[in-house]
């Protein structure tokens, strides 16, 4: 069950209020990364775990996004304050002085209404994990910014305890993953094909007008990474030279079919 105690979790003060970053942190409150989107994912989250430890985390951090939802939803109230009775101050968005009587509701701030797309809940309790550590890393930038473009102290205050308790919620998260003892790469039941696991589709080629590079790195090389020179291209090439066989998938299709291992790169002398 559900209680409210009259007490925000952190003590919210505006020194002088701002419309228009009211209106910015309804970001946080009805946003597509937001406290409220982050209290249902991890609600119905919990709801569907058969894991009783997880699902006890995932209760505890879902109902304590409910009051992180509060305390947005408190500073973001008395920042736009002035567009109830200020005309220059309801300028800065007539949507909530006009259809909201200056007060927050379940919009982010271009006033797009909330949206239960915004959750991810797959049902399979490590992608779930794996989706609600990324979350709090999106809303912990979200709140850098808007700590960036505030200008009041207290509201700043309030922005920075927010901001933390998202690193304390990926630090959960991930150690609830890690405690499961999965292999990183172990998704689902069906294991993936493995002559292609370890392809890697060199699909973007050439030298950038920016001087981006035909990049190699841990991602595409070493271990048992095979690197696949552009299939795409590839059976452009084929098609061209008369060449091409019917019934390619991926790096597996054509006859010219360029594929090589990588090896440790060469130490300089």
């Amino acid at each position: 069950m559900y209680h409210h105690v009259k007490k925000l979790m952190y003590t919210v003060r505006v020194g002088v209020p701002d419309p228009r970053f009211g209106n910015m942190l309804l970001e946080q409150f009805g946003g597509a990364n937001g406290e409220l989107a982050a209290a249902m994912q991890y609600s119905v989250q919990g709801l569907n775990c058969d894991d009783p430890e997880r699902k006890d985390l995932l209760m505890d951090i879902g109902t304590e996004e409910l009051s992180h939802l509060e305390i947005v939803g408190t500073l973001a109230r008395m920042h736009l304050k002035p567009t109830k009775t200020d005309r220059h101050a309801a300028y800065a968005d007539p949507l909530i002085a006009i259809a909201g009587g200056g007060g927050v509701n379940l919009f982010n701030s271009m006033g797009d209404a909330w949206t239960a797309d915004y959750l991810k809940i797959t049902g399979e309790l490590d992608v779930d994990l794996r989706s609600n550590i990324a979350a709090e890393a999106r809303a912990k930038i979200v709140y850098e910014r808007l700590i960036d473009f505030c200008e009041d102290p207290d509201s700043i205050d309030a922005l920075k305890f927010l901001m933390t308790r998202e690193i304390t919620h990926m630090k959960a998260f991930t150690a609830a993953l890690e405690s499961m003892g999965k292999p990183p790469f172990s998704i689902g039941r069906i294991p993936p094909t493995p002559e292609l696991v370890s392809q890697y589709f060199n699909d973007s080629t050439g030298v950038g007008d920016r001087g981006e590079p035909d990049a190699r790195g841990p991602w595409n090389e070493g271990g048992d990474w095979e690197l696949v020179e552009a299939p795409a291209f590839q059976e452009l090439q084929s098609e061209l030279a008369g060449t091409r066989t019917p019934g390619g998938n991926g790096g597996n299709g054509g006859s010219e079919r360029v594929a090589r291992k990588s090896s440790p790169k060469k130490k300089s002398a």
